[in-house]
Protein backbone atom coordinates (compact mmCIF):
# COMPACT_ATOMS: atom_id res chain seq x y z
CA UNK A 1 0.00 0.00 0.00
CA UNK A 2 2.56 2.63 0.77
CA UNK A 3 6.60 2.31 0.20
CA UNK A 4 9.25 5.07 1.06
CA UNK A 5 12.48 4.80 -0.83
CA UNK A 6 16.17 6.44 0.42
CA UNK A 7 13.88 9.45 1.70
CA UNK A 8 15.63 12.38 2.79
CA UNK A 9 14.53 14.94 4.60
CA UNK A 10 16.01 17.75 6.28
CA UNK A 11 15.30 20.92 8.62
CA UNK A 12 17.42 23.52 7.17
CA UNK A 13 21.13 22.09 7.82
CA UNK A 14 19.74 19.24 9.77
CA UNK A 15 19.42 16.00 7.92
CA UNK A 16 16.44 14.39 9.78
CA UNK A 17 15.26 11.29 7.72
CA UNK A 18 18.80 9.67 6.00
CA UNK A 19 18.01 7.34 3.23
CA UNK A 20 14.99 6.00 4.58
CA UNK A 21 12.73 2.99 3.49
CA UNK A 22 10.16 1.25 4.73
CA UNK A 23 6.73 -0.26 3.13
CA UNK A 24 3.48 -0.81 4.78
CA UNK A 25 1.34 -3.46 3.27
CA UNK A 26 -2.79 -3.68 2.75
CA UNK A 27 -4.63 -4.49 6.25
CA UNK A 28 -1.46 -4.88 8.50
CA UNK A 29 0.01 -2.68 11.49
CA UNK A 30 3.35 -1.44 10.77
CA UNK A 31 4.76 0.35 13.89
CA UNK A 32 7.79 2.79 13.75
CA UNK A 33 10.06 2.79 17.22
CA UNK A 34 12.76 5.13 18.13
CA UNK A 35 14.02 7.06 20.65
CA UNK A 36 12.94 11.03 21.07
CA UNK A 37 14.28 12.87 18.26
CA UNK A 38 15.13 9.42 15.58
CA UNK A 39 12.97 10.78 12.69
CA UNK A 40 9.48 9.32 13.24
CA UNK A 41 7.17 12.01 13.32
CA UNK A 42 9.37 13.66 10.77
CA UNK A 43 8.39 10.05 8.72
CA UNK A 44 4.63 10.48 9.16
CA UNK A 45 4.62 14.18 8.39
CA UNK A 46 6.57 13.37 5.17
CA UNK A 47 4.16 10.51 4.23
CA UNK A 48 1.12 13.28 4.57
CA UNK A 49 2.55 15.77 2.62
CA UNK A 50 3.39 18.46 5.43
CA UNK A 51 7.23 18.04 4.96
CA UNK A 52 8.93 17.92 1.58
CA UNK A 53 11.49 15.43 0.76
CA UNK A 54 15.00 16.43 -0.88
CA UNK A 55 15.42 13.29 -2.32
CA UNK A 56 13.86 10.06 -2.43
CA UNK A 57 10.03 8.62 -3.35
CA UNK A 58 6.93 7.93 -1.74
CA UNK A 59 4.62 5.89 -3.47
CA UNK A 60 0.82 5.03 -2.40
CA UNK A 61 -1.39 2.66 -4.02
CA UNK A 62 1.10 3.00 -6.98
CA UNK A 63 0.78 6.55 -7.03
CA UNK A 64 4.12 8.49 -6.73
CA UNK A 65 2.66 11.04 -3.90
CA UNK A 66 6.07 12.44 -3.22
CA UNK A 67 5.71 15.99 -4.27
CA UNK A 68 1.38 15.81 -3.60
CA UNK A 69 0.12 18.65 -0.81
CA UNK A 70 -1.51 17.05 2.17
CA UNK A 71 -5.08 18.18 1.17
CA UNK A 72 -4.35 15.80 -1.66
CA UNK A 73 -3.00 13.12 0.19
CA UNK A 74 -6.14 13.18 2.63
CA UNK A 75 -8.50 12.97 -0.25
CA UNK A 76 -6.44 9.73 -1.35
CA UNK A 77 -6.98 8.35 1.56
CA UNK A 78 -4.28 8.41 4.34
CA UNK A 79 -5.43 10.26 7.87
CA UNK A 80 -3.06 11.61 10.58
CA UNK A 81 -3.60 11.43 13.94
CA UNK A 82 -0.61 13.89 15.13
CA UNK A 83 1.23 13.99 18.27
CA UNK A 84 -0.37 15.24 21.17
CA UNK A 85 -3.94 15.21 19.92
CA UNK A 86 -3.98 19.14 18.36
CA UNK A 87 -7.77 19.07 18.74
CA UNK A 88 -9.42 22.73 18.11
CA UNK A 89 -9.71 23.78 21.71
CA UNK A 90 -12.40 26.50 21.03
CA UNK A 91 -14.61 24.36 18.76
CA UNK A 92 -16.84 21.77 19.72
CA UNK A 93 -16.65 17.87 19.69
CA UNK A 94 -18.88 18.00 17.24
CA UNK A 95 -17.41 20.18 15.11
CA UNK A 96 -14.27 18.57 15.30
CA UNK A 97 -15.79 15.40 13.65
CA UNK A 98 -17.19 17.56 11.18
CA UNK A 99 -13.61 18.93 10.09
CA UNK A 100 -12.42 15.61 9.78
CA UNK A 101 -15.01 15.30 7.39
CA UNK A 102 -14.76 18.80 4.99
CA UNK A 103 -13.40 17.12 1.74
CA UNK A 104 -16.02 15.02 1.83
CA UNK A 105 -20.02 15.82 0.02
CA UNK A 106 -21.57 12.36 1.01
CA UNK A 107 -23.84 13.69 3.43
CA UNK A 108 -25.23 10.65 4.26
CA UNK A 109 -22.33 8.33 4.55
CA UNK A 110 -20.83 11.63 6.85
CA UNK A 111 -24.06 11.03 9.00
CA UNK A 112 -23.38 7.25 9.23
CA UNK A 113 -19.89 7.90 10.16
CA UNK A 114 -20.72 10.07 12.69
CA UNK A 115 -23.01 7.18 14.28
CA UNK A 116 -20.10 5.04 13.81
CA UNK A 117 -17.60 7.00 15.37
CA UNK A 118 -19.82 7.79 18.17
CA UNK A 119 -20.85 3.88 18.60
CA UNK A 120 -16.47 3.11 18.92
CA UNK A 121 -16.77 6.11 21.49
CA UNK A 122 -19.75 6.46 23.34
CA UNK A 123 -18.00 9.41 25.63
CA UNK A 124 -17.70 11.86 22.51
CA UNK A 125 -21.40 11.03 21.76
CA UNK A 126 -22.33 12.01 25.37
CA UNK A 127 -19.88 15.37 24.97
CA UNK A 128 -20.64 16.24 21.72
CA UNK A 129 -21.53 19.99 22.29
CA UNK A 130 -18.61 20.04 24.59
CA UNK A 131 -15.67 22.01 23.75
CA UNK A 132 -13.06 19.82 22.84
CA UNK A 133 -10.46 22.17 25.13
CA UNK A 134 -12.47 20.88 28.27
CA UNK A 135 -11.72 17.16 27.29
CA UNK A 136 -9.27 15.15 29.79
CA UNK A 137 -6.34 13.47 27.27
CA UNK A 138 -7.97 10.06 27.15
CA UNK A 139 -11.26 12.06 25.40
CA UNK A 140 -9.27 13.71 23.31
CA UNK A 141 -7.23 11.14 21.96
CA UNK A 142 -10.22 9.56 21.19
CA UNK A 143 -11.61 12.16 19.64
CA UNK A 144 -8.29 13.07 17.45
CA UNK A 145 -8.65 9.41 16.26
CA UNK A 146 -12.29 10.12 15.55
CA UNK A 147 -11.32 13.19 13.48
CA UNK A 148 -9.50 10.92 11.42
CA UNK A 149 -11.75 8.42 11.04
CA UNK A 150 -14.34 10.60 9.59
CA UNK A 151 -12.15 10.97 6.63
CA UNK A 152 -12.71 7.28 5.60
CA UNK A 153 -9.00 6.73 5.83
CA UNK A 154 -7.17 3.19 4.16
CA UNK A 155 -4.48 4.05 6.40
CA UNK A 156 -3.93 5.91 9.01
CA UNK A 157 -0.62 7.57 10.93
CA UNK A 158 -0.76 6.97 14.17
CA UNK A 159 2.10 9.43 15.98
CA UNK A 160 2.33 8.64 20.15
CA UNK A 161 -1.46 7.80 20.87
CA UNK A 162 -0.62 6.91 24.28
CA UNK A 163 1.43 10.28 25.13
CA UNK A 164 0.54 11.54 28.52
CA UNK A 165 -2.25 8.35 29.49
CA UNK A 166 -2.97 6.49 32.46
CA UNK A 167 -1.63 3.00 31.44
CA UNK A 168 -5.61 1.76 31.45
CA UNK A 169 -6.50 4.22 28.75
CA UNK A 170 -3.65 3.11 26.99
CA UNK A 171 -4.92 -0.35 27.04
CA UNK A 172 -7.96 1.38 25.73
CA UNK A 173 -6.30 3.30 22.89
CA UNK A 174 -4.48 0.33 22.06
CA UNK A 175 -7.77 -2.02 21.90
CA UNK A 176 -9.47 0.23 19.52
CA UNK A 177 -5.91 0.26 17.54
CA UNK A 178 -6.75 -3.56 16.61
CA UNK A 179 -10.32 -3.11 16.07
CA UNK A 180 -10.05 -0.10 13.17
CA UNK A 181 -7.81 -2.34 11.86
CA UNK A 182 -9.64 -5.70 12.00
CA UNK A 183 -12.27 -3.16 10.44
CA UNK A 184 -9.90 -3.08 7.21
CA UNK A 185 -7.80 0.55 7.74
CA UNK A 186 -4.33 -0.35 7.51
CA UNK A 187 -1.79 1.22 10.41
CA UNK A 188 1.32 2.85 10.55
CA UNK A 189 1.94 3.40 14.58
CA UNK A 190 4.64 5.30 16.05
CA UNK A 191 4.90 5.06 19.92
CA UNK A 192 7.47 5.64 21.97
CA UNK A 193 5.51 2.11 24.48
CA UNK A 194 7.59 -0.02 22.33
CA UNK A 195 6.46 -3.57 23.96
CA UNK A 196 2.34 -2.30 23.35
CA UNK A 197 3.65 -1.21 19.62
CA UNK A 198 5.15 -4.26 18.97
CA UNK A 199 2.45 -6.38 20.72
CA UNK A 200 -0.18 -5.40 18.09
CA UNK A 201 1.86 -5.28 15.13
CA UNK A 202 2.33 -7.32 12.28
CA UNK A 203 5.81 -5.79 11.10
CA UNK A 204 8.07 -3.11 13.08
CA UNK A 205 11.23 -0.80 12.35
CA UNK A 206 13.86 1.21 14.46
CA UNK A 207 14.51 4.46 13.60
CA UNK A 208 18.06 5.63 15.02
CA UNK A 209 18.94 9.58 14.36
CA UNK A 210 17.13 9.40 11.35
CA UNK A 211 18.35 5.79 10.16
CA UNK A 212 16.31 2.44 9.70
CA UNK A 213 18.92 0.24 11.49
CA UNK A 214 16.28 -2.71 12.15
CA UNK A 215 13.68 -4.32 10.54
CA UNK A 216 11.08 -7.10 10.93
CA UNK A 217 8.39 -9.37 11.91
CA UNK A 218 7.36 -7.43 15.36
CA UNK A 219 7.03 -10.68 17.03
CA UNK A 220 10.58 -10.95 16.15
CA UNK A 221 11.74 -7.84 17.67
CA UNK A 222 10.04 -8.72 21.03
CA UNK A 223 12.91 -11.22 21.09
CA UNK A 224 15.74 -9.23 19.53
CA UNK A 225 18.78 -8.58 22.37
CA UNK A 226 18.41 -5.06 20.56
CA UNK A 227 15.77 -3.77 20.91
CA UNK A 228 15.51 -5.88 24.13
CA UNK A 229 18.39 -3.77 25.64
CA UNK A 230 17.66 -0.09 24.00
CA UNK A 231 13.77 0.21 24.23
CA UNK A 232 12.44 -2.88 26.27
CA UNK A 233 14.18 -2.21 29.61
CA UNK A 234 16.22 -5.13 29.73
Amino acid sequence: MLQMENVNVYYGPIHALKDVSLSVNEGSIVSLIGANGAGKTTTLKTISGLLRPKSGAIRFQGQDVTSRPAQDIVALGISQVPEGRRVFPAMSVQENLEMGAYRRKDKEGIAQDFENVFKRFPRLKERRKQMAGTLSGGEQQMLAIGRALMARPVLMLLDEPSMGLAPLLVREIFEIIKDINANGTTILLVEQNARMALSIADKAYVLETGRVVLEGEAREMLESDLVKKAYLGG
